[in-house]
C-alpha cells in the first residue's frame, strides 16, 4: 500500500505518540533556566504603530513579497487581527485609560516557559528550546492541530490553503538569526526602541526600573512575567492589557491543568485502538491482492511483492 509522508506519520505518530503520552503524566517537565533564556520587552507606550516590524518579519521568513511602503497603511489597525500563516506578527490598536489617543501593540508567539502547544503535541513537533524559542519541526507534524486548541494566546495558524503538505505556522523568534549573533528581525528595525532584546532576567529588571521611575506612565504590571508560568515576551503598557488585547491568565502553567486530562484519555482508551490500527496497517500492506483475469468472474490470488 502506498503511503505519503503525512499519511505514514499520521498512523505511526498516533500509535507512538499516544503510547508515550500514556506514561508522560508520571514524568516531570525538564527544568529550564528561564532567567537566562532569550527575551524581548515590548513597551507599548513607545510603539508608534509604524508596522515596520510586520514587514521585517515577513521579509525575514519570505511570507510575502510586499514592499515596506505597503505596510504604511494604518487602516488595518482599526480591526483586531491575530497572527496568521502568512503573518507571524501583527500590530493592533487599543484604547487605554491614560492616553487620549489609541495605543498600538505588537502580537506574536509569546514563547511560553511551559508551552501548552508543545504539551498538546503528541509527536513532539513543537518543543521548547532551552534558549527561549518554542520551535516547530514540520517533518514530525501530523496535522492534528491540537496546538491551536491548546494555545491560550490563540497564536498557531494552519496553512489551510496548502492541500498537499500544510504546516502549522507561527513566530520562530528568528532562532536562525539568534544563533548567528543577530537580534530578531522585528527588534532590529523598530525605530522607536519599543522592542528590547536580552536575557529574560535583564528584561524583567529593565521593566521594573521603568515602572519605578515612571509610575504615572505605566500600569504596575509586567505582562508575561508570571502569566501561564511566564513567557519569553514581556509587555509594559499604560493600562491593564488583560482588559484590552491579551488574555487574563493564571500563574499556573497551562500544561499542568490540561495534561492530566489528555494523558488520562490516552492511557485508558486510545492505546488499544492505536495498536489495532497499526496492526491493521501492517496486515493491509502485506495482504494478498486480488488480480482479475480476462474473465471478470475468475480471480487469482498472488502474494503482493
Amino acid at each position: 500500500m502506498a503511503l505519503n509522508r503525512r499519511g505514514f506519520f499520521t498512523t505511526l505518530g498516533a500509535f507512538a505518540g499516544t503510547a508515550l503520552a500514556s506514561t508522560a503524566s508520571a514524568e516531570e517537565h525538564p527544568e529550564l533556566d528561564c532567567d537566562n533564556q532569550w527575551s524581548v520587552l515590548v513597551d507599548t507606550t513607545l510603539c508608534i504603530g509604524c508596522r515596520k516590524c510586520e514587514w521585517a518579519c515577513n521579509n525575514q521568513h519570505k511570507l510575502s513579497g510586499r514592499s515596506l511602503a505597503a505596510y504604511e497603511d494604518k487602516s488595518v489597525l482599526a480591526k483586531n487581527r491575530r497572527p496568521a500563516a502568512d503573518a507571524y506578527t501583527v500590530v493592533n490598536s487599543f484604547q487605554d485609560e491614560t492616553h487620549a489617543k489609541a495605543q498600538t501593540i505588537k502580537l506574536q508567539c509569546m514563547h511560553c516557559n511551559h508551552p501548552a502547544c508543545a504539551s498538546a503535541c503528541i509527536v513532539g513537533a513543537l518543543h521548547k528550546d532551552p534558549r527561549g524559542p518554542v520551535v516547530y519541526d514540520a517533518w514530525k507534524c501530523i496535522g492534528c492541530r491540537y496546538c491551536m486548541v491548546a494555545c491560550p494566546f490563540q497564536i498557531p495558524a494552519y496553512e489551510y490553503h496548502e492541500a498537499l503538505d500544510p504546516q502549522v505556522r507561527k513566530c520562530t523568534f528568528c532562532i536562525d538569526r539568534l544563533e548567528s549573533g543577530e537580534v530578531p528581525a522585528c527588534v532590529s528595525i523598530c525605530p522607536n526602541e519599543a522592542l528590547t532584546f536580552g536575557r529574560r532576567s535583564d528584561m524583567i529588571e529593565l521593566a521594573r526600573r521603568r515602572l519605578y521611575h515612571n509610575p504615572d506612565r505605566y500600569f504596575p504590571h509586567i505582562y508575561g512575567e508570571t502569566e501561564a508560568g511566564g513567557t519569553a515576551w514581556l509587555y509594559l503598557a499604560g493600562s491593564d492589557l488583560t482588559e484590552t488585547v491579551l488574555p487574563q491568565l493564571e500563574e499556573q502553567p497551562a500544561p499542568e491543568t490540561t495534561e492530566w486530562i489528555q494523558h488520562g484519555i490516552f492511557r485508558s482508551f486510545v492505546p488499544p485502538l492505536a495498536l489495532y490500527a497499526l496492526l491493521g496497517l501492517i496486515m493491509h500492506s502485506t495482504r494478498k491482492t486480488t488480480v482479475k483475469e480476462d474473465d471478470p468472474s475468475k480471480e487469482v490470488r498472488r502474494d503482493n511483492t
